[in-house]
């Protein structure tokens, strides 16, 4: 398991079956017999994903009688996404230069044709 929080969390996001755990969780808390429904494995191997989430922070369990509901926590998702942002400005940047690009070439154009 990686050692720093972010790389823990990104690890976990890589696997898609995680990924639709965490969608699940998103609508609400629910037991791993619920989580495990839509999917065809063991409730072992849901449980190995759980563990996975649980492990990065993305997921806690609470106690309700005998039951383990599972809950989603948005910290590290909040992480992920701030970490993401100079990625975005990046992009940001580099699509308004392109947009200053293509504008200067269709003037040029406009200039030629006239």
């Amino acid at each position: 398991m990686p050692a720093d929080a972010l790389s823990a969390t990104l690890f976990a996001l890589a696997d898609p079956t995680r990924r639709g755990l965490l969608a699940r969780l998103a609508t609400g808390d629910a037991t791993v017999t619920e989580l495990a429904e839509p999917y065809e494995m063991s409730l072992a191997a849901v449980s190995k994903h759980l563990k996975v989430l649980e492990a990065a922070g993305l997921v806690s369990r609470g106690r309700q009688a005998q039951w383990r509901p599972c809950h989603l926590e948005g910290a590290p998702l909040q992480a992920v996404s701030e970490w993401l942002d100079d990625y975005r400005r990046f992009w940001d940047r580099n699509l308004d230069s392109l947009a200053d690009y293509l504008k200067a070439i269709q003037q040029q154009d406009r200039g030629g044709q006239v």
